[in-house]
């Protein structure tokens, strides 16, 4: 299974989106946003930060475990990963983001 973005509609009628490896794990996911299109701009913007220097920042987080955000050039938060049990884990989905995103189909479910 390719990787892929999946869009959907909240049931607030915001939009958001999961960016999803190819095993079909969520590695990204976003905010939410007004306007669907607001929201497919996010995920271009994921597409080119993911491939920027410095765009990813992994953090620890309670209990032990990290995520990471990928941040805009702005330095605004496009997406969070899920929490990781090490540090290296957080680093691995940073990777795995890197790889999945430039080339990832969007699902339009919004």
């Amino acid at each position: 299974m390719a990787s892929k973005f999946h869009l959907k509609k909240a049931s607030n009628e915001q939009f958001h989106f999961n960016l999803h490896a190819g095993n079909g794990e969520i590695i990204l996911s976003s905010e939410q946003y007004k306007a669907k299109q607001s929201a497919l701009d996010g995920i271009e913007s994921v597409r080119k930060n993911a491939q920027r220097e410095g765009a990813f920042e992994v953090k620890a987080a309670s209990g032990g475990k990290y995520h990471f955000v990928l941040k805009a050039s702005n330095g605004q938060v496009i997406g969070t990963s899920q929490l990781y049990a090490s540090e290296a884990g957080a680093k691995a989905g940073c990777d795995s983001v890197r790889s999945s995103a430039p080339g990832a189909s969007v699902q339009d479910d919004a």
